[in-house]
């Protein structure tokens, strides 16, 4: 007989723990294993009970979810986290597959969306419901490789992420505008940016971790 799937549950509202028990019941060779109230308490269930699955609320006390999934990540790296949350937020859903959570599921269409991402898990797909991925607009493909680029172009990317424009990157790295313009296409075809404003925005937000001691 085929292992059943284990899963455990991490939320603090009992109910709702209770109404996802239910749910999952629904699937065939499903097996709930713990549950808990507390994040702090993830990690060390996970390692007695070896869950496949854990359904991990955000807004768990103790330890919030993102912490929690990012300590399951490191401590038991086969595990995979499925976020069921209320919150819908960008930054709330970026933090958590940043931190290792393989699929997010809002606590409203937690229904048939976590059993759908239950099995998008097992086939080792990624998943969002469609509210989240309305929401995100594809903002959880591949990032683009900082690394692949050269010293010069690191820090143009900084320089632009700064606010300084192309004439003024020119006069700061002591080189012509032509040479500049050469490297802002050279990062756009690396990093696959379709425009400048495109690459305006990735160097906003990369502009911090470049650090403010790369080379002139």
């Amino acid at each position: 007989m085929t292992r059943p799937l284990r899963i455990l549950l991490a939320d603090d509202h009992q109910m709702f723990r209770d109404a996802l028990r239910g749910l999952l019941a629904s699937l065939p060779n499903v097996e709930v294993v713990a549950e808990t109230d507390n994040g702090l308490d993830v990690v060390e269930l996970a390692k007695a009970a070896s869950p496949d699955i854990v359904c991990m609320d955000l807004g768990l006390p103790g330890m919030n979810g993102i912490e929690a999934t990012r300590s399951l990540a490191t401590a038991c790296p086969a595990v995979k986290v499925i976020v069921v949350s209320a919150f819908v937020e960008k930054r709330y859903v970026l933090d958590a597959f940043d931190a290792g959570a393989v699929a997010y599921v809002t606590k409203i269409d937690a229904g048939n969306e976590l059993l759908r991402a239950v099995e998008a898990v097992q086939c080792n797909q990624k998943y969002l419901s469609p509210r989240v991925a309305t929401l995100l607009e594809g903002k959880l493909s591949e990032p683009p490789n900082i690394a692949q680029l050269g010293t010069r172009e690191g820090r143009v990317l900084q320089l632009i992420g700064e606010g300084h424009t192309p004439a003024q990157i020119a006069e700061l790295l002591q080189t012509s505008r032509s040479t500049v313009d050469v490297y802002l296409r050279n990062i756009m075809r690396k990093l696959d940016l379709p425009s400048i404003a495109a690459l305006t925005r990735f160097a906003v937000d990369a502009a911090a971790s470049l650090g403010a001691d790369a080379e002139l």
